[in-house]
């Protein structure tokens, strides 16, 4: 998850090879605003709300993007960010879930610490000095503020107008939001029937409160889409999650993406894969479409 030790050989091997490290800044507001228009030009894009909100939690007051169908309710999806935070590439990603008619909450994790965002634009995890912004911050998270935020947050979706609560609620985590993902269907069973988990790590620990633990306890369809070096790091959790499922009976897809290193999926990475993104994207509505029903 976002481990600095093998970052700087990955982003070698990953990075696209027409851009170097300093042309990635510049090009990464292009990819993201490529993406946003993308998603606004669909023929079946829905028009939507946005709005900044509060969220009461019992730690204080989360800042969040939440956006939505402009008419009628809709299944409610909750978005968990990778280390860089709540930012503009998330919004985008959030606005484009709700132009396909769902209801979204881009959380900012690190409210107890700061407001979003936490890094400036076009910020990279390959520098060092935003490693050192985000380190500290994600260190003040845990199992257990991961499971009261989450409540926490699906009581706030359940409490607006726009959100059915006659559908089931999807959640979607990237990077270290993947292990959050899994404790939020776990905390909320009645209400959380899909979960998708992109590049996420930690999801297989030897820890007592690793999340694969708590699957029994979940009633959600899951979707793990895997980076290839993640993989090769760990080759055995992809095996542990697919049985875990499997004895819970719980519907699961579970892929590596062949090329596609550790933060592949959102548009402002330094090893965004455009193609690989897509068809992650498109597996996570196919899910929303089955699951959310």
């Amino acid at each position: 998850m976002c481990d600095q030790n093998h970052y700087e050989d990955d982003l070698e091997k990953y990075l696209r090879p027409e851009l170097n490290r300093r042309q990635f800044g510049i090009a990464a507001v292009g990819i993201s605003m490529a993406i946003l228009t993308h998603a606004a030009d669909a023929a079946d894009a829905m028009d939507v709300v946005e709005s900044e909100v509060s969220v009461k939690t019992p730690d204080g007051a989360a800042d969040c993007y939440f956006v939505h169908p402009a008419a009628g309710a809709h299944a409610a999806v909750l978005v968990w960010p990778d280390i860089l935070g709540l930012r503009p590439a998330f919004r985008q990603m959030g606005k484009r879930l709700a132009q396909s008619g769902y209801s979204v909450l881009v959380v900012n994790p690190f409210y107890r610490s700061q407001k979003a965002p936490v890094v400036s634009a076009g910020a990279s995890f390959a520098n060092e000095a935003t490693r050192n912004i985000v380190l500290p911050l994600a260190k003040t998270l845990n199992a257990t503020t991961h499971v009261t935020d989450a409540k926490a947050f699906v009581a706030f979706l359940d409490a607006q107008p726009s959100v059915s609560k006659n559908r089931k609620i999807g959640t979607t985590g990237y990077c270290m939001g993947g292990p959050i993902v899994m404790r939020t269907a776990a905390a909320v069973p009645e209400r959380v029937g899909a979960g998708a988990t992109f590049h996420g790590g930690g999801l297989v620990t030897k820890q007592p409160d690793s999340p694969h633990l708590l699957i029994p306890e979940m009633k959600a369809q899951f979707l793990f889409c895997i980076a290839e070096n993640d993989d090769l790091r760990e080759p055995e959790s992809k095996n542990v999650l697919r049985d875990a499922f499997a004895k819970a009976k719980l519907p699961t897809e579970i892929e590596v993406y062949a090329g596609a290193a550790h933060g592949w999926c959102p548009p402002d990475s330094a090893v965004y894969n455009k193609d690989q993104a897509e068809r992650a994207w498109n597996r996570l509505l196919a899910l929303f479409g089955k699951a959310l029903a």
